[in-house]
Formats: structure tokens, C-alpha cells, sequence
């Protein structure tokens, strides 16, 4: 069984756009005629560009090759050009094509993904949503109208879900880290009023932020939001120096998660070794694929830290996440887009299975799903703007005003 060809897709996805601007896919082929998808998961350049890194990626370490090579095919490309080191654009476009391979190995023989990779042990996975405005709301006033979001959480709730994200600490922009402003704290503490008064304690919150803050800054908040006993305090710095996001895991009551930011084992590790972090967010669109995602899960294992899939792009991700989060033992709790309902179920000929706040790991070979080509046909992209974009500017509350929503 050889690889054979590589075909890319760039869905732009409709209004309201959760999950990005688009979504980047890859199908492999064999030789034989299976075939396999992937979702690459780099938002650094245009997705043309991310497209044709792929076949380039391909040509040089995939194509006639076996596709259970995962490993061989993970080293050449981490390696290529003389780098050996973590890189998060071509640590993206490996974790789609790795994940589409491992499709293609799990059709091949018949089984799920998690099945190659130790067994079921979760039936069923916990989920989590981020409180994204109702349909015809406006998201600059919802982003910062705390009794709104309430409103939402506990409709959300109500559905089933039994933990919600938000992150209403302003806006984050490519000079952070900063020191919060008063104007931010108390937003972000009425936020965790107003949703612990409405969700009490049928749900965990989950106080999102974008690594906006030094390490102090970030202590200045949480000592605030500690009395609303958050689940986790999301990436309160920026990723680049998890050695002061130790300082804010060390001087707070709340668990720092982060993760979504990071790629390979080697980053993973420096966090684990500073104990930076009670909670491992990886995305496998970004980490390095699914043989990634498990070996920084067994590294956090050993820590006694738990790991919750982050995701932020579609639903083939969402998937390869899924396969991951349904054979370890430290499994948290999974973010889900919604109840990935809308344009994520679209985008699939068989939607993922939501019940009452969980997900439930498809039995089917491979990933367990496959793309509706016509539907992706009918969602070009035709923007020039990156899938996820920071402010260009230092941020200022007075000239900049209020958040408007990432």
C-alpha cells in the first residue's frame, strides 16, 4: 500500500464563522483507491500558501511511501531543510496529512483510530462550548455585556453542556503581554458573576484568555476571578515563555491550561518540566498530529496533568481530536464548536455524534467520517485575511474601546 496523490481544499466558511475564516483540508489516496482526510490547522500565511507547503511536504516524504510510516514521515519532516526544532506552520501541515494517513491505515484495517493506538477507554467525552452570541446579536455588544452571556450559558446548559468558555479580558494583540486595566478586571469579574449566578454549579467556567498578560498582570486578575472558582485560567501569557507562565501557576488557586499555541512534544515538555500548566491543550491541527497528541498526553500522565483538545478550526480536526481524547487515560474534557452542529455537520456526510454534553467516539474505521466534497465546492474562499488575526497595534482601552470579539 502506497500513497499516490494529494488533493487540497480551502472551504470558507459561512456567517457567523465560527471556528475561522476557513478551513484546510487534505485527502490522500493510495495506490489501491483508499483514501484519507486531514485538516491543517496554520494560521501564519494565506491558505494558498499552506496548500502548497503540503505538496510540497508530500512530494518530499509521502508520496509513494507506506502511510503507516507515521513516525519515519513525522522525523523527516520536523528535521526538513536543517531545523529539528518545533515549528508551528510546519508542524500544522504534518498533523494534517499524519492524520490523514492514519485514516487510511484504520480503513485498511478496519478499525478506529484509537483502537491502533491502545483501545477505547472513554465511551463517552465530556464537552465544552464557547459562548458564542445568538443568531442576529450584535458581537461587539455581546462580547461585552456580561447578563448576555449569562443568558447564553445557561441555554447552553440547559442543552446539556456542563462546562462553558468566555474570555472577556479585552482584546490581544501582537505586543502582549501586558498589565491588565481596571476596565478589564471588572468586566472579567462580572463576566464570572453573572454566568456562576446563572449556571451555578451545574457547569464549570472556563476564563479564556489569549495570553494578553505578563506574568504579574495575569496574578492581578486571577485574584479577582479565584472567589468564582474557574475551572481554568486559559494561556494567561503569551506561549513563547512558559517559564513565566509558571509564576502565574505557582501564585493561583485557579488551574492554568494551556496549550493551543504550542506544537510538538518538545514544547509540551517545557511546560510539564516548569509545571506551567495543570491542563495540556493541544490541537491537532497544529501539535503534530495524532502519534503527537498520545505522546504528549503519556508525558502529562506522568505528571498527573489532564488534557483537553482544543479546537479552532473544522471538523476534521475536531475528529482527529476525538480519536485522541477516546484512548487516554487523563482526558479532561473536549471543546466543541456548539454542539458541532451548523457548517461543521454540513461539511460531513455523517454528522459527529453529540448527546447531552458528550461525544460519542465514532466505531467506524479510520476517522469515522468522511467530507461532502459538494458542500466544500460550494464554500470557496475567497478573502485575502488570515484564518485568526491579533490586534496590529498596542493595545489602549481609551482608543481602542471595548472588545469586539475575536
Amino acid at each position: 500500500m502506497r500513497l499516490d496523490t494529494l488533493e487540497t481544499f480551502i472551504a470558507g466558511t459561512p456567517p457567523p464563522g465560527h471556528g475561522g475564516r476557513y478551513f484546510i483540508f487534505v485527502r490522500l489516496t493510495t495506490a489501491c483507491g483508499i483514501t484519507g482526510i486531514g485538516e491543517i490547522y496554520s494560521a501564519s500565511f494565506a491558505p494558498e500558501v499552506v496548500c502548497r507547503m503540503a505538496e510540497d511536504m508530500f512530494a518530499r516524504y509521502l508520496e509513494g511511501r507506506a502511510p503507516d510510516r507515521i513516525e519515519h514521515f513525522w522525523r523527516q519532516a520536523h528535521g526538513s531543510g536543517f531545523t529539528h526544532r518545533p515549528d508551528t506552520s510546519v508542524q500544522g501541515v504534518v498533523s494534517g496529512l499524519e492524520m490523514a494517513c492514519w485514516d487510511i491505515v484504520g480503513k485498511a484495517l478496519d478499525r478506529p483510530v484509537y483502537a491502533l493506538l491502545g483501545g477505547l477507554v472513554n465511551e463517552r467525552l465530556r464537552t465544552y462550548t464557547y459562548l458564542y452570541p445568538p443568531e442576529g446579536a450584535d458581537p461587539a455588544e455581546f462580547y461585552n455585556d456580561p447578563h448576555a452571556s449569562a443568558e447564553v450559558a445557561a441555554a447552553r446548559v440547559a442543552e446539556g453542556f456542563s462546562a462553558v468558555k468566555f474570555d472577556p479580558a479585552g482584546q490581544y494583540t501582537v505586543y502582549d503581554g501586558r498589565m491588565p486595566d481596571l476596565e478589564a478586571i471588572a468586566q472579567s469579574v462580572a463576566f464570572c458573576r453573572e454566568i456562576r449566578a446563572a449556571v451555578g454549579d451545574r457547569a464549570d467556567m472556563l476564563f479564556g484568555t489569549h495570553g494578553q498578560f505578563t506574568a504579574a498582570g495575569a496574578l492581578r486578575l486571577a485574584r479577582q476571578l479565584e472567589p468564582f472558582d474557574p475551572l481554568w485560567f486559559e494561556e494567561p501569557c503569551p506561549p513563547d515563555m512558559p517559564e513565566e507562565m509558571a509564576k502565574v501557576a505557582a501564585g493561583t488557586s485557579i488551574p492554568v491550561a494551556t496549550g493551543e499555541r504550542l506544537c510538538s512534544k518538545f514544547e509540551f515538555a517545557r511546560v510539564l518540566d516548569l509545571g506551567a500548566a495543570a491542563i495540556l491543550q493541544p490541537d491537532l491541527g497544529r501539535a503534530g498530529g495524532i502519534l503527537e497528541g498520545k505522546k504528549i498526553a503519556a508525558m502529562a500522565e506522568t505528571r498527573y496533568v489532564q488534557v483537553a483538545p482544543h479546537l479552532y478550526c473544522g471538523p476534521v480536526a475536531a475528529a482527529a481530536n476525538i480519536q485522541l481524547a477516546a484512548c487516554i487515560p487523563n482526558f479532561l474534557i473536549l471543546e466543541s464548536i456548539g454542539k458541532m452542529d451548523g457548517f461543521h455537520a454540513a461539511l460531513l456526510k455523517q454528522a459527529l455524534q453529540w448527546e447531552d454534553g458528550y461525544i460519542i467516539p465514532p466505531a467506524a474505521p479510520g476517522l469515522g467520517i468522511e467530507l461532502d466534497d459538494a458542500v466544500v465546492a460550494a464554500h470557496p474562499w475567497t478573502g485575502d485575511r488570515l484564518h485568526l488575526e491579533m490586534g496590529s497595534e498596542p493595545h489602549d482601552p481609551k482608543r481602542h474601546g471595548p472588545f469586539g470579539g475575536g
